[in-house]
């Protein structure tokens, strides 16, 4: 298919630009390829950018790929995570992963206030990768095992939304601090070509409830990291 003729069907169906994005990555994907299509790698992040997020205090700052894996973050991005990255989902893999906590892990739904809102947002983003990256089979294992084993996300999975860009505001129940409301955009990161990440921050009101309980949580995580440094040191 074409790319005008692709351009013709999303005017027909008036579909907005991450729609629009998503159907000519699928045209892209179902053309003849002219060799086998290779296997996508996983890219490291580059030792810069942890760099970039480190002195990064007042906001929670991660970078995650296009699986929903979150592969840095500053420290108080682990603290306001700790769900994800202390759930039983991330035993035996890599990295934690937002899309394996949201619909596998049950405490998920005490953890984001708005669940059934970041359930919708994280399918529809997995759907654009797929899209994106037909081929990666990491994705498609990730896909396969949610699909599987939630309920959940067979539904939206076959509701078929998509989503490229990723912001807004989030409501989150912290175990440690309670209720925040952040606010967060999500930049891309160009870590390569081959490989998407973004890079998010949440950040709170100035003033607000949520910045004080932000900022304590920002002083817990930094506390815990110099306890682990002179941990680190005796050893």
């Amino acid at each position: 298919m074409s790319d005008g003729v692709v351009d013709a069907v999303a005017r027909a169906l008036q579909l907005d630009d991450d729609e629009r994005t998503y159907l000519y990555d699928l045209a892209r994907a179902a053309r003849p390829a002219r060799r086998t299509p290779s296997r996508r790698k996983d890219i490291p992040v580059p030792p810069p950018v942890q760099w970039l997020l480190d002195p990064v205090t007042l906001s929670s700052a991660f970078v995650r790929n296009g699986r929903q894996d979150i592969v840095a973050s500053n420290p108080l991005g682990q603290a306001l995570h700790s769900p994800v990255f202390d759930s039983p989902t991330t035993d035996k893999h890599r990295y934690p992963n937002i899309a394996r906590y949201i619909f596998l892990d049950p405490g998920a739904q005490d953890f984001f206030v708005d669940f059934d809102g970041a359930a919708t947002a994280t399918a529809a983003l997995l759907r654009a990768e797929a899209g994106r990256e037909p081929h990666d089979r990491a994705l498609r294992d990730l896909i396969g095992e949610l699909s599987t084993l939630s309920p959940d996300f067979r539904t939206l999975w076959a509701a078929h939304d998509v989503r490229i860009r990723h912001d807004g505001i989030k409501r989150l129940r912290h175990p440690e601090v309670g209720d925040l409301e952040l606010t967060y955009p999500s930049l891309d990161l160009p870590v390569s070509q081959r490989a998407v990440h973004d890079l998010t921050l949440y950040t709170a009101e100035p003033g607000s409830t949520s910045e004080d309980r932000l900022k304590l949580l920002a002083s817990l995580a930094a506390t815990r990291t110099r306890a682990a440094e002179l941990i680190d040191r005796l050893n």
